[in-house]
């Protein structure tokens, strides 16, 4: 059933080599090549172009590649599925944000699986165009993201809504205050997920709309992990803007301070997202149900 070629054209994209692809895949270096060749005359394209010593899929190519990848993830999925039923066991592949890990979601996730025997998640933590890359090809079942996609294939389920705050240090003059100002932020050393962050671009779009750019602060750091952010914040290296949702818990526990910013309402969904072929409904009702329940204890 499952075409070998396939494996062999995303090896090469993988290695950016034949002779390593074929090296991989325990294959001679013509017999990688063949099966490119073979694909080609099937589809009557070219895949790639020699750049020098690089290999450059065309645009055709990265369609077929597109595909491939969708391809092999389903036939993947399918030998997971029947070994799974064979055993019983229903198994979860889940794509979340690094700020969806750092809130309520992981932890709901966890007690789903306690609470229902026979049941595996595995968690894959990635940027938002990421996952959504891989709720298209079927290598996750759901992806827990903030904000929506603009696609019909894809379902979506409200899960929360969620702002973004200003987070300092308890020790700072700032959280004595009620709320901040940007001018206020601006002489502060500011802390910043990487640019592919939803949360940070988020920022970015709001400070746009009122004239004003991230040039204008003072971003000593970037970093992707916001456990190791909230670290920093707490060790008064810096100031930063975070989803409030990802401060449940230190808020919590009084670690650390979070305000609102004077004329900056920064509101998101957090959304989780599944194809029209997802069989287990019942689970996304659960999910919401506890998550319900787990939000309830931090508020």
């Amino acid at each position: 059933m499952f075409d070998v070629k396939l494996s062999s054209l995303l090896a090469v994209v993988e290695h950016n080599s034949y002779t390593r692809a074929a090296k991989y895949l325990s294959l001679t270096q013509p017999a990688v090549t063949q099966h490119i060749k073979q694909l080609e005359r099937e589809l009557n394209i070219k895949i790639f172009n020699r750049v020098g010593r690089e290999i450059k899929p065309t645009n055709e190519g990265n369609i077929v590649i597109q595909y491939a990848r969708r391809s092999i993830a389903l036939y993947q999925r399918m030998e997971q599925s029947l070994l799974d039923e064979q055993r019983q066991i229903r198994r979860l592949t889940v794509g979340i944000t690094h700020t969806a890990e750092s809130n309520a979601v992981a932890e709901v996730l966890g007690k789903y699986c306690a609470e229902n025997p026979g049941t595996s998640i595995t968690i894959i933590t990635d940027s938002i165009n990421h996952l959504y890359g891989m709720l298209k090809n079927y290598e996750v079942d759901l992806a827990v993201v903030e904000g929506r996609v603009q696609d019909a294939s894809i379902n979506t389920l409200l899960l929360d809504t969620d702002s973004l705050v200003f987070v300092v240090s308890n020790n700072s003059p700032l959280a004595k205050k009620s709320m901040v100002t940007l001018n206020e932020i601006k002489a502060q050393p500011l802390i910043l997920r990487r640019p592919s962050s939803g949360t940070r671009n988020l920022f970015i779009a709001h400070l746009e709309s009122n004239n004003m750019s991230l040039n204008d602060f003072n971003v000593i750091l970037e970093v992707d992990n916001i456990a190791t952010i909230k670290d920093l914040i707490r060790r008064d290296i810096g100031v930063s803007i975070l989803a409030k949702s990802a401060c449940l818990d230190e808020l919590k526990k009084g670690k650390i301070t979070v305000l609102p910013i004077e004329n900056l309402s920064m509101i998101r969904e957090i959304n989780i997202l599944y194809h029209d072929d997802f069989k287990h409904i019942d689970i996304l009702q659960s999910i919401l149900k506890e998550y319900n329940k787990v939000v309830k204890l931090y508020a």
